[in-house]
């Protein structure tokens, strides 16, 4: 995860719960789950059988 010791990591994890409160993390983490799918799926539906890219 780039590099980061431990102690790092749970730092941010503090400043997002103080920043956004528990009862938001849900949402923000199903939010952020939402997006990746969409942007796989368009990145799979880019590298089509017509793409010139695709190898």
């Amino acid at each position: 995860m780039a590099g980061l010791k431990p102690i790092e990591i749970l730092i941010i994890v503090a400043v997002i719960l103080v920043l956004f409160g528990s009862t938001q993390i849900p949402k923000l983490a199903r939010s952020l789950g939402q997006a990746q799918k969409e942007f796989k799926s368009g990145l799979d539906e880019g590298m089509g059988p017509d793409d010139p890219t695709d190898t």
